[in-house]
């Protein structure tokens, strides 16, 4: 069982962000590895004066730069995010302040797009996990059924979706007969002697991604995005994402139609 305390206490020792840096970001969905890895890497980031997660419990914010919001429309607009961040991420059996923290449904992303929008969020990163064949088939038909064109006429100067590479192949076993459902078990047995580019990258990687967009996206030409899984790769094989996504974000080919 992965305990988020520890992890976000390190992020919390850096020091206070400056004057310069005066923004707020709002983690929606802070619970699961990937999320709890995503709250740590904006905390470390030192870019941002306060770092929040939407909570639908009374939670005791501990850590320096953090701070819980409530699940309602007027603590979403006091907290005054100019970012969030939207994580998908598996179910796991929650302990502490885990509990606290709100699960957000792909089919109801729309519709929390619409409140984090009317709430002054102006940047806006949507995280699926980076490994979905791990998720629980309802979780699996809910990220390909996603609404992203709804999101992306919401109007947000900048929208990012986060797409995994292996996320088409997550999605579509359930149209499968049986022996081709084993076909594809036993070859996803295989994924051992699969070269490493080809593999998933980590949540930790997937995190610093998205904590690199969530800083940066605002010096950048708005518009809506989809990253490529290829980039990911790349930022697995550096410390500092940064570069690599602010090259990325710069490019006019990187913008999307939805």
């Amino acid at each position: 069982m992965l305990d988020v305390g520890p992890a976000l206490s390190r992020a919390a020792r850096a020091a206070p962000p400056t004057a310069r840096a005066a923004r707020r970001a709002l983690v929606v969905g802070a619970a699961g590895a990937l999320g709890s890895a995503v709250l740590e890497q904006l905390l470390a980031a030192q870019r941002f004066e306060r770092v929040g997660a939407l909570v639908d419990q009374p939670i005791r914010a501990a850590l320096q730069g953090f701070e819980p919001v409530d699940d309602e429309a007027t603590a979403l607009r006091d907290f005054g995010a100019d970012a969030a961040l939207v994580v998908f991420d598996r179910a796991r059996r929650a302990f502490g302040r885990e509990r606290a923290f709100v699960r957000p449904e792909p089919l109801a992303l729309p519709a929390l797009a619409t409140r984090l929008h009317a709430a002054g969020v102006r940047s806006l990163v949507v995280v699926v996990p980076h490994r979905p064949a791990l998720l629980p088939m309802a979780l699996q038909q809910g990220l390909a059924s996603m609404d992203e064109a709804a999101v992306a006429a919401l109007g947000f100067e900048h929208l990012v979706f986060m797409r995994m590479a292996q996320a088409a192949d997550a999605t579509g076993g359930a149209a499968l007969s049986a022996p081709q459902r084993l076909a594809r078990w036993m070859l996803s047995q295989l994924h051992w002697m699969v070269p490493q580019r080809e593999q998933p990258v980590r949540a930790d990687t997937v995190a610093r991604v998205a904590a690199a967009l969530a800083v940066d996206l605002p010096d950048a030409p708005p518009g809506t995005r989809v990253l490529p899984g290829a980039l990911l790769w790349q930022a697995a094989q550096q410390r500092d994402a940064r570069a690599l996504v602010g090259a990325w974000l710069d490019r006019p080919g990187a913008k999307a139609r939805l």
